[in-house]
């Protein structure tokens, strides 16, 4: 088959790819990854992307010109339609600005999904009569042709007669288009697609996918079952139910600490329950003995004291007067009360000058 293939040469081993052909591949890696149903008509060069919108498949033509990504892709749209994305002179060129300031830091997949989303927001309207001869892939005026395997391929079958010799040697001239080959049959009409005339759409109309799925509740069980939203639903679901099992036994195994902390607290509870009513009792003995102890409490002690020395010292000397007791006794007895009173007195006179002068509860120096 290498003689469909002329770039292809030998078996050896390809050279590296440089930097815009590494790029390249990514940006063709992103179309692949982001649409299932990308078709490959030329590889790295032509794909086509089939949506069906309103009961009508229309494909979505993507042209990776040579210098890919430096240029910006050729994104068409067959058969043509009017839509504020398409170019209104053909009905096939998209002229949005995710293709026309699409550079090498862009990416395809994304930017493709993007022009679809929109075609779904607002669907495209079928034009009543494409341009005559409307091929595949348009290529815009002013671009250069492509290498030598955008050639239009014949027959699928290939004949004895038509088995290309062995060894290097001049390229075999391109077959002709399939509605000019008189050689099998009637002449048919060309092929509205011009490179490959009879590629079937790669995926069923909407119309169809139902029917079977009404019919079939296999097919409808099958196809529920490959949503990718269940797939992640269900992917998240046991997530979920493994990290609550992994915390469960975390838990289970910080209860007996838990439990410990816990006697710790209500010990600790109990220590400061005690402690407090120790504190009050004290408190208020510590207040009372304030109160005992105040200055005028000692002054008003004082002063019965005071009063109390005098009286028993009157006592002494009426008991002196009656002759109830001697002259010695009178003198040692009288003098001690007498004594003991004017002390009493003198402390209460200087208590109440510190009173007055300092105050109630006068403070430490």
């Amino acid at each position: 088959m290498n003689w469909l293939f002329p770039l292809s040469k030998g078996s050896g081993s390809l050279p590296p790819l440089n930097s815009l052909q590494q790029q390249r591949q990514r940006q063709i890696e992103s179309l692949k990854s982001a649409h299932p149903s990308l078709a490959e008509i030329q590889k790295d060069v032509e794909y086509r992307i089939p949506f069906t919108v309103n009961n009508s498949t229309i494909s979505v033509n993507i042209l990776l010109p040579p210098q890919f990504p430096q240029e910006k892709p050729v994104v068409s749209v067959y058969p043509p339609v009017g839509h504020h994305l398409v170019d209104s002179n053909n009905g096939t060129m998209i002229t949005s600005p995710l293709i026309s300031n699409f550079g090498m830091h862009s990416d395809l997949g994304k930017v493709i999904q993007s022009l679809l989303d929109e075609f779904w927001k607002s669907p495209p309207a079928l034009m009543s009569a494409g341009p005559a001869g409307f091929s595949y892939m348009y290529k815009p005026s002013g671009m250069a042709p492509y290498p030598a395997q955008s050639f239009h391929y014949g027959a699928r079958h290939v004949g004895p007669s038509q088995t290309p010799p062995p060894g290097p040697g001049p390229a075999p001239t391109p077959m002709p288009h399939p509605g000019a080959d008189g050689a099998h049959g009637p002449p048919r009409a060309p092929a509205p697609y011009g490179l490959i005339s009879d590629l079937p759409l790669p995926v069923p109309t909407v119309d169809s996918q139902l029917s079977d799925m009404s019919e079939n509740e296999d097919v409808l069980l099958e196809f529920f079952v490959s949503l990718p939203q269940l797939k992640q639903v269900t992917t998240d679901k046991e997530e979920l139910v493994t990290n609550i099992v992994d915390m469960a036994k975390k838990n289970l195994q910080m209860e007996p600490q838990l439990e410990g902390k816990r006697q710790e607290m209500l010990y600790k509870y109990e220590q400061l329950t005690q402690m407090k009513q120790a504190f009050e009792t004290k408190m208020q003995r510590q207040h009372e003995l304030s109160e005992s102890c105040s200055l005028s409490t000692l002054q008003a002690r004082l002063k019965v004291a005071a009063h109390q020395a005098e009286e028993e010292s009157e006592e002494t000397a009426e008991n002196f007067l009656e002759g109830r007791t001697d002259i010695d006794e009178f003198l040692t007895s009288f003098m001690e009360k007498r004594t003991l009173c004017h002390s009493r007195r003198a402390k209460e006179e200087k208590l109440q000058q510190s009173i007055n002068t300092h105050g109630q509860f006068p403070t430490s120096h």
